[in-house]
């Protein structure tokens, strides 16, 4: 409504002024003035328009004022305005309204008025660091555009730095973050520039710094690392110190260091003690809170000894050995076995039990459980050599039988000796489901549970139940580890026995080769299954038929011996009884000595023949006759006959000719038994 008023006024006012001319007394002219006069007004500044009328006192007037043509509130002959700002721009016009008659005077011709903008200023931080700790300096520069005759304030927190009035100013920083601000002034129009925004500052507190050691405790000789540790930030130098946190460790060709590390290598009982680090930002002064300290304490590596249980001079293949590693000190370790320097085995317990033993090299050492570092020296080393499986080794003594004689077993293994306990065992005929030798040519029967720790197992034969086959062989360790079966090993006795006998044909003990030889198995009573068998070079051999020669029926008939024919030739039933037995020696050599293949008895004629192979064309024409190694009798009828048959006749013998010797043979004499000759 007022500003419907107000147009209607600036109408009427216009339309009475334009029906006079300048000469009339008509309206009075309004006129409008500005103060200041310049042509350029800055923001913040005061501006005051005057209104005159032409007519009359100021005092008889009211005003009208118009911005932009609306009205403005004052009734005033000049109107201020404080403080400007850039929308006071505008044209402004007056008109007078007399007090006392009430007539208008004309509008005054408009008067326009322009704001321009203060110079804005700026605050940027000349220092490139991107964190600012405590103590750190800091360089800012104030930019005002316009003009170059600033004079410069700062503000922290908007509070006034009185000293600082540069355009740059280098400030010190507490341990506070802060605002800061700039403001220009000067001396001539316009005096002030904006404050400049806030610019944020944010001060890090020191950083604390960490300090590791790897490996602690150490050991002499070996290297150790320290760390240090500053936050994040890679712009850190690092400073060192020993025993005191002001003590600088001296470097040297053991001691360097790189970056954040510092290495003792070949650590000795001197570089034990306390160590500190710091860190330096470099080209700034300042330093990281000094580490907490940190003992490192350098010692003499333990010694490990490596042993063997059970400490044996041979192993064997299928064998279970134990390698103890000991190490003196109570710390937590784990114990590392090694085979030619490779890892085979970790654990907290100083023993590695390999089962079955391996060949190798072995060593152990200790292991720091915390972090897997060596703990100890390396041990001296053990070499393992397991060998093939032995066979035990059985002998008899004596193999051949006298009444009443004992018979002593002894077993061996051929590789060792230590630490076996040795088993005893009787053949028998092969019975599946028994233990039995690997060419199942014989099964066995032991003849003492336990074993024996002693070598040696004595028989007391009571008649021709023990007169056969014997094996033996050897057990040690935990579980125990059994040799293979010794080769079987037999005694034998010449006389006769009840169930069977074994007859020769021709009834001699030493053959030429090329010669014929029948063997017959005899039975005496009702028993069947009867085998010939021969024993020769440490092995059984059984089947006339398939090996030796021919058999019908009972006999076995070689047609022409072999040297490989020699051997002990006995009967065998199929439940393990045995007939006599008969040593014979088939030679190479042109001269045998020829003797009864039976036992004779004591007061009997016997006769001892020298026989040459070519006997028919070349007749001996001296033999000599020895008994035990000695001289008894020259004969030139290549025979030697002893009347009577006594105890003192038994012995060796043999006969020479023509610097041709013969084998010996074994005379045994019995009071009412037959004696045998072998």
């Amino acid at each position: 409504m007022e500003h419907t008023l107000f147009c209607l006024l600036l109408l009427l006012s216009t339309h009475i002024y334009s029906g006079h001319s300048e000469d009339d007394d008509g309206p009075a002219m309004a006129v409008l003035t500005i103060q200041p006069k310049s042509s350029q007004i800055f923001s913040g500044e005061s501006v005051t328009f005057r209104c005159n009328i032409q007519r009359g006192e100021v005092t008889e007037w009211k005003y009208t004022w118009s911005k932009d043509d609306v009205e403005l509130p004052s009734r005033e002959h000049e109107y201020e305005i404080s403080e400007d700002n850039i929308s006071d721009s505008a044209d402004y016009r007056c008109l007078g309204s007399h007090i006392g008659n009430g007539m208008y005077s004309r509008w005054s011709d408009a008067v326009r008025l322009t704001v321009t903008a203060l110079p804005t200023a700026s605050v940027k931080m000349v220092t490139t660091q991107e964190t600012l700790y405590s103590g750190d300096t800091v360089k800012l520069q104030c930019d005002i555009s316009n003009y170059t005759d600033w004079m410069y304030h700062w503000l922290i927190n908007k509070e006034r730095l009185s000293s600082q009035t540069s355009k740059t100013t280098t400030i010190s920083l507490s341990d506070q973050a802060g605002q800061y601000q700039c403001q220009g002034t000067r001396t001539r129009r316009p005096q002030n520039s904006y404050l400049s925004s806030s610019f944020h500052i944010s001060v890090t507190t020191l950083p604390e710094t960490t300090l590791s050691v790897y490996p602690n405790p150490a050991y002499t000789g070996e290297t150790v690392t320290l760390t240090c540790s500053v936050g994040s930030d890679s712009g850190w130098s690092y400073t060192w110190y020993k025993d005191n946190p002001k003590k600088v460790v001296t470097l040297s060709g053991r001691h360097t260091t790189t970056g954040a590390t510092f290495t003792i290598s070949r650590a000795a009982e001197t570089d034990q003690g306390l160590y500190w680090c710091q860190g330096d930002i470099q080209s700034r002064p300042i330093s990281s809170i000094i580490s907490d300290p940190v003992t490192i304490t350098v010692k003499e590596r333990p010694v490990a000894v490596l042993t063997l249980q059970p400490n044996w001079p041979h192993i064997f293949s299928g064998e279970t050995v134990t390698l103890r590693c000991d190490i003196q000190g109570g710390e937590e370790i784990e114990y590392a076995f090694y085979n030619s320097g490779k890892l085979v085995y970790t654990k907290t317990e100083p023993e590695y039990r390999i089962n079955p033993a391996k060949n190798g090299l072995y060593t152990c050492e200790g292991l720091q459980k915390r972090n897997g570092l060596k703990h100890s020296q390396t041990s001296n080393d053990i070499q393992l050599t397991v060998l093939d499986k032995p066979q035990a080794v059985l002998s008899v003594s004596p193999q051949w039988l006298n009444p009443g004689d004992s018979v002593t077993l002894s077993c061996g293994v051929k590789e060792s000796s230590t630490g076996w306990r040795f088993f005893w065992y009787q053949t028998v005929p092969y019975t599946a489901g028994l233990p039995s030798l690997s060419d199942r040519s014989y099964s066995v029967e032991p003849l003492s549970g336990n074993g024996t720790s002693e070598d040696s197992y004595t028989l007391i034969p009571t008649g021709p139940s023990h007169t056969g086959g014997y094996v033996c062989r050897a057990g040690r360790g935990d579980p125990v580890y059994d040799t293979v079966y010794s080769e079987p090993q037999f005694f034998w006795s010449g006389d006769p026995q009840t169930s069977v006998s074994l007859k020769i044909r021709p009834n001699i003990t030493q053959h030429f080769t090329s010669k014929s030889l029948s063997l017959s198995c005899e039975e005496k009573r009702n028993s069947t299954g009867w085998k010939l068998k021969r024993y020769s070079k440490k092995a059984v051999e059984s089947g006339c038929g398939s090996n030796w020669g021919s058999i019908a029926r009972s006999t076995c008939t070689i047609r022409s011996t072999r040297k490989k024919d020699s051997g002990v030739y006995w009967c065998e039933s199929g439940s393990g009884e045995y007939s006599n037995a008969v040593n014979i020696t088939v030679a190479v050599v042109p001269l045998i000595l020829e003797s009864p293949a039976y036992p004779i008895t004591e007061g009997d004629s016997v006769t001892l023949r020298c026989t040459n192979r070519f006997q028919e064309t070349n007749p001996s024409p001296k033999v000599d006759f020895y008994k035990d190694g000695v001289l008894i009798r020259n004969e030139t009828s290549g025979e030697m006959t002893i009347p009577a048959v006594s105890k003192s006749d038994e012995g060796s013998y043999k006969c020479t000719s023509i610097k041709v010797i013969s084998p010996e043979s074994w005379v045994t004499v019995r009071g009412e038994k037959t004696v045998m000759i072998t």
